[in-house]
């Protein structure tokens, strides 16, 4: 388990946050626009990882769609809150950090709402290449965060920055979008769609980055 302190943590908001989502889940609002998208890119019946999982709206959304979700979420009163509001939810108090290998394979990781810019300052690199690790031979991660008007103690995470990352950690983009919607990409907010880098496309495995995190 890692110890290192989130920019979550230092932002405290995980009850206004969770309750928020309830009370929205509550009154019949749709919070579903994530995993509409998601589910466009998956099978029926699809394995899918939901990393940092929240209050578990996304993997609840999934598998009324019929797909084999598992949720991770480090925040006790996130998963405790997601446990009330969706009784029976397969969600786990665990890090993105802690995942390895032997977790995969998934067909798809979900890591939306804002997890890239409250990690732990310095792990953005070792985050995707944990969640690269649990892929199948196809699988892809889908990726959505604020670029501007970021909520409190988020990073400041350009597009730019976060491409250069993805691409240390092994990773390629194959489409970059500015909503769940498939709007053009803009300086808001960013949505990617990412695979493994293929040997010999201009990609770098996870071997060649080394241990940098």
């Amino acid at each position: 388990m890692t110890t290192r302190r989130t920019r979550w943590q230092e932002a405290g908001g995980s009850g206004n946050y969770g309750k928020r989502f309830a009370e929205l889940v509550s009154a019949g609002e749709d919070v579903d626009g994530e995993a509409r998208l998601a589910d466009t890119l998956l099978p029926r019946g699809a394995r899918v990882l939901d990393a940092g999982a929240g209050m578990g709206r996304v993997t609840a959304a999934l598998l009324r769609r019929g797909h084999d979700v598992v949720a991770i979420e480090p925040d006790e009163a996130l998963v405790r809150q997601a446990r009330e509001t969706y009784p029976g939810l397969p969600i786990q108090e665990r890090d993105i950090l802690d995942l390895g290998p032997d977790d995969g394979p998934f067909d798809l990781v979900v890591c939306v709402g804002n997890v890239m810019v409250y990690l732990a300052e310095g792990t953005e690199r070792a985050a995707l290449r944990a969640m690269s690790a649990v892929l199948g031979e196809n699988g892809r991660i889908l990726v959505g965060f604020h670029l501007r008007d970021r909520p409190p103690h988020a990073h400041a995470y350009t597009a730019a920055g976060f491409e250069a990352d993805l691409t240390a950690a092994g990773l390629r983009v194959d489409l970059r979008a500015g909503t769940y919607q498939l709007h053009p990409a803009n300086e808001a907010y960013g949505v990617w769609v990412l695979s493994r880098a293929r040997s010999g496309a201009g990609g770098r495995g996870p071997a060649a980055e080394g241990r940098r995190p």
